[in-house]
């Protein structure tokens, strides 16, 4: 019986940095697959010699996201790729949010500006501010949120963006935040484990992109309402098949109702080492999906 061949796909800071990494591969030979990291950009990649390539800590896609799509198709042609490359396009722009509304999916109020398109000041306030942030961007670069009454301030952050050719997407502020982002993370399409997280854009007005992406964490059980709202984003997922992996980013309503901030297929930190056995866990679904070799 040969042995199936998995590339855990990272990159040159997910080489040094990412702490799930090692213990995926070795979950992985534990389970008789012969795993190995690899470079997604690495030059001499031979995509082909693998039976699945997984993507994991690609965390420079967004600074090189053309070259990075582009990777996801060839790669998809050389061998099987999950998540799939149609997936991670789609949600490599999250302009993917008004997607999920339409398909009725509770999301936190998203308006959109384009390069060229004018700014309405109006749009950019509200009673409890607004958050302004590129629609491609990871780990809150180039975010801030603004005080309530400071559309100016709003308006100069979305008009650099705009300038730079880039979308922008707006978003009300919304105060419960200070109760915890929930992140939901699901293997399989099946809810696996969850934490709650800080917020991360503590002070109004401020870009500061070397803030911690994840300050404050701790293992957290959601409630029900959570978990569906969570499998509801991913059941409106463009997919005939569930993604191997996912994390669901909610934070809570007004009114206390949990509420979709980000979808994230690409590359997400599932946080592993929060749940026992968590390497374990995503390698049985990574062997599920690979299944028996002859």
């Amino acid at each position: 019986m040969s042995i199936s061949r998995v590339a855990v796909v990272t990159s040159e800071a997910g080489l040094a940095l990412d702490g799930d990494l090692a213990p995926v591969v070795a979950a992985l030979a534990a389970r008789g697959l012969a795993a190995e990291p690899v470079v997604w950009g690495a030059e001499r990649a031979a995509w082909e010699r693998f039976d699945l390539a997984v993507v994991r800590s690609t965390w420079d896609y967004v600074e090189r996201l053309d070259a990075f799509l582009g990777w996801a198709d060839r790669t998809a042609r050389a061998t099987r790729l999950w998540n799939p490359a149609p997936l991670i396009r789609w949600n490599s722009d999250k302009h993917y949010l008004t997607e999920l509304a339409h398909r009725g999916v509770a999301v936190v109020p998203t308006r959109f500006l384009e390069p060229g398109s004018p700014i309405d000041l109006e749009e950019l306030d509200g009673p409890d501010g607004v958050v302004v942030k590129p629609a491609i961007s990871a780990g809150a670069l180039d975010t801030a949120r603004y005080a309530p009454g400071r559309p100016d301030q709003a308006a100069r952050h979305a008009r650099t963006l705009l300038e730079r050719g880039r979308s922008v997407m707006v978003q009300p502020y919304l105060p419960r935040v200070a109760e915890g982002e929930r992140a939901l993370v699901l293997l399989d399409g099946v809810f696996s484990h969850a934490v709650r997280k800080d917020p991360v854009l503590t002070e109004a007005g401020v870009i500061d992109n070397d803030r911690h992406p994840h300050p404050g964490l701790v293992p957290y059980r959601p409630t029900g309402a959570e978990v569906r709202t969570a499998l509801a984003a991913l059941a409106a997922v463009p997919s005939s098949r569930p993604p191997l992996f996912a994390r669901v980013d909610l934070v809570l309503d007004g009114d206390g109702a949990p509420v979709v901030l980000e979808l994230e297929l690409v590359e997400p930190n599932l946080f592993l080492d929060t749940v026992p056995h968590g390497p374990a866990r995503f390698a049985d679904a990574v062997a599920a999906l690979v299944g028996p070799r002859r």
